[in-house]
């Protein structure tokens, strides 16, 4: 039963662990730039609800966050990250969706949005800080979307097929 009720719900679920997740990182910048707490449920999210309500799970959550808690700054890492978070539970939804129900398509979809993430992520970034006269340069990118971020990726890589492929032994995700 996949009615709109539940998928709202659902999608506030991800939304809520999305805002609440941070905490588990004390808080600490530094810390929640390697774990990256909030991409987990809107991964997650994708996957449950399909690319549409992914996207706008992905969206809302790093903008109502830094809303609600200051964290992260809202310009530019809160506005870069909104962008970002969308693409992850855009693609993770609709690549989900599109493979073949194999096991092995979670890990598919998990990395493919991940690196579309990525890169949506750099492209904002280049706009948002050519616009203020900075450039945004390949090291840049790397040590953000790659250098930085390792610990939060594996954890992504670990943890979100363990998740899906209990939701779908479940019949919670097709």
């Amino acid at each position: 039963m996949n009615t709109p009720t539940k998928r709202l719900v659902l999608a506030g679920l991800f939304l809520g662990l999305g805002l609440l997740m941070p905490f588990l990182t004390g808080q600490i910048p530094s810390v929640g730039s390697r774990l990256l707490p909030m991409h987990i449920p809107v991964l997650l999210g994708g996957f449950v609800l399909g690319g549409p309500l992914g996207l706008v799970v992905g969206f809302v959550t790093p903008l109502l966050r830094s809303m609600l808690f200051g964290m992260p700054p809202a310009f530019p890492t809160a506005f870069v990250m909104s962008f970002e978070l969308a693409a992850y539970g855009y693609l993770a939804g609709v690549l989900f969706r599109s493979l073949p129900k194999k096991n092995s398509s979670i890990y598919v979809a998990l990395l493919l949005a991940m690196i579309g993430g990525r890169i949506v992520w750099g492209l904002v970034n280049s706009v948002v800080l050519g616009l203020s006269g900075t450039p945004f340069t390949w090291q840049m990118f790397t040590a953000g979307a790659l250098i930085n971020a390792t610990p939060g990726i594996i954890l992504q890589i670990v943890v979100i097929p363990v998740i899906v492929l209990a939701l779908r032994r479940a019949r919670l995700v097709a």
